[in-house]
């Protein structure tokens, strides 16, 4: 094995996490650290244009994943982009910055048993990450990597549903990452300049000269190497050759919540029965690997405006869209300047709840993004909305010891029967607000799926159990905790074995009340802390 296999840090997936840990490892000149990632540069402009994620949810930059079939959905296999591009989901998502309620990390440290991660604890985190072009102290960052802005030119139809949402009884909300979530507001995205900020713009790009970093692309995670106990490196296969690299001091695992548990697993690492299902020899057991596996399932409805203003006429080339490009390229502004999921609100489905527990997403907008129904370009928008805290879990398994094969995903949506009544209840407010004077006046027709109508409760299930789709947030497969289904400790080391951590959204034991991007970033960089030992 020459020199240049062989590295201090071994980050295995450049997603999000995966670019936050290659940035704060290699700050140190004295330490030798790679970064591998499974997909190919960044390099597509629609990646950088803020509303050209509506061209990503599917094609070359995502994985391809699908779910077994869902038990509690009518049977149906469910389409689950992640990301395969350096940046992850960072590169391909709607840019929505969020963080959670501050009781989803007091959670976790209190029922958990995780350690310094409360608010309080991680609050410094989310501060260190973030560049807020509006919003300061206390409760927000600036000069951070990764840039938070406003919308650019809010879409006058988001707007409209700003003011139908107070109409409807929700407190105009200014920040959503402010001392409450509760109420309807504009979201801020991770946008800067009119520019996508991903970890990999924020974090990776400022860092890719220094000579002590290296990163390779295309390269797909085999197994961790293991010398008894200890994690020694990783195999990787790119095209027909296998390679192997060596890590003196750590492995780091940031694949993801689907990717993460299959390397494990691939390893030999995991629970004992689905190791040998799949012919992999057990050599470190481990129950919890691939368990805990939640997302929020998302209802769209669409609907058909009155007048020819939406975004998605800008889906076609023509003259609007060629004008909007111009603009765009001389004044980084317009309708490509928008990350198209605009407006947003956080409210309450069950009034015991101690925070909110509803989210919605307006996009004035239709068909936007894989597998959801469009109207006549220019004349639709749609507002979808999940339950925040489900308590449906799944699991992720691994086929066979073949790395090329996807893994087993069954997410179980809806499996618990408080998720569907919760579910429910948030397109029953999502109609009640579309309804408000503010929309009501630019709407022709609601289009629900499948065309039927909703009127009872039984109407709604059906919508609901039919149509019910991922939010892009899974999370908990490699769960932080000190029981006995837990996978890793508050430190991040994965029980049992030294030299291997886990640190991405799959640690999270419990999903947080929000979109799951900028709490991935605050875990890697406490990693990063943890790693260092500076904690």
């Amino acid at each position: 094995m020459t020199r240049d296999h062989e590295f201090d840090y071994v980050i295995a997936g450049g997603g999000s996490a995966g670019c936050v840990l290659a940035n704060r490892l290699s700050a140190d000149p004295a330490v030798r650290v790679l970064l591998i990632e499974a997909g190919r540069q960044d390099r597509n402009p629609l990646i950088h244009v803020p509303a050209g994620f509506a061209k990503l949810t599917a094609g070359p930059y995502e994985w391809g994943f699908r779910s077994r079939p869902q038990e509690h959905c009518d049977g149906r296999v469910i389409p689950l982009a992640q990301g395969k591009v350096i940046g992850g989901g960072g590169s391909i998502n709607a840019q929505v910055f969020t963080r959670g309620a501050r009781e989803d990390y007091d959670h976790w440290a209190e029922a958990h048993g995780c350690a310094g991660w409360s608010f309080r604890d991680v609050l410094p985190y989310f501060l260190r990450s973030e560049d807020n072009s509006r919003l300061s102290a206390p409760l927000h960052g600036n000069g951070g990597p990764l840039g938070v802005s406003d919308p650019a030119n809010p879409h006058p139809l988001s707007m409209a549903f700003v003011r139908a949402g107070q109409e409807f009884g929700l407190p105009f909300n200014a920040d959503f990452n402010g001392e409450s979530q509760y109420g309807v507001g504009l979201y801020q995205n991770t946008t800067r300049g009119g520019r996508r900020c991903s970890a990999a713009v924020g974090y990776l790009r400022p860092v890719r000269k220094r000579p002590n970093l290296a990163v390779r692309t295309g390269h797909l995670i085999g197994r961790v190497l293991l010398d008894g106990k200890r994690a020694t490196g990783v195999e990787t296969i790119s095209g027909t050759a296998r390679h192997r690299f060596r890590a003196r001091r750590e492995v780091i695992l940031c694949s993801g919540a689907l990717g993460s548990p299959k390397v494990l697993q691939l390893s030999g690492i995991g629970d004992p029965d689905d190791l040998r299902a799949a012919g992999v020899e057990v050599v470190h057991a481990l129950p919890g690997v691939g368990k805990n596996l939640h997302d929020h399932c998302d209802l769209d409805i669409i609907y058909e405006l009155n007048a020819y203003q939406s975004m998605d006429r800008l889906s076609r080339v023509r003259p609007a869209t060629l004008a909007a490009g111009i603009e765009y390229a001389a004044f980084r502004k317009g309708p490509l300047a928008s990350t198209v999921v605009e407006g947003g609100a956080f409210g309450y489905g069950d009034r015991a709840a101690t925070a909110p527990d509803l989210q919605f997403h307006f996009l004035p907008a239709a068909g936007v993004e894989a597998g959801i129904a469009a109207v006549r370009p220019g004349y639709g928008c749609t507002l979808n909305s999940y339950f925040v805290r489900p308590r449906s879990r799944g699991t992720v398994r691994i086929a066979s010891a073949d790395p090329a094969r996807p893994p087993l995903i069954d997410p179980n949506y809806l499996a618990d029967d408080y998720d569907l009544d919760m579910s429910v209840e948030g397109v029953r407010q999502s109609r009640e607000i579309m309804a408000q004077p503010s929309m009501a006046r630019h709407i022709r027709a609601e289009h629900l799926a499948g065309g039927r109508k909703l009127d009872s409760k039984d109407d709604y299930v059906r919508f609901v159990r039919g149509h019910g789709r991922t939010s892009y947030h899974h999370v908990g497969t490699c769960a932080m905790g000190d029981s006995d289904s837990s996978v890793v400790s508050p430190d991040l080391k994965v029980h049992g074995l030294s030299g291997l951590r886990v640190a991405d959204s799959s640690v999270m034991p419990r999903i947080v009340s929000s979109n799951t991007q900028a709490p991935t970033v605050m875990i890697a960089e406490k990693a990063s802390d943890l790693i260092l030992d500076t904690v």
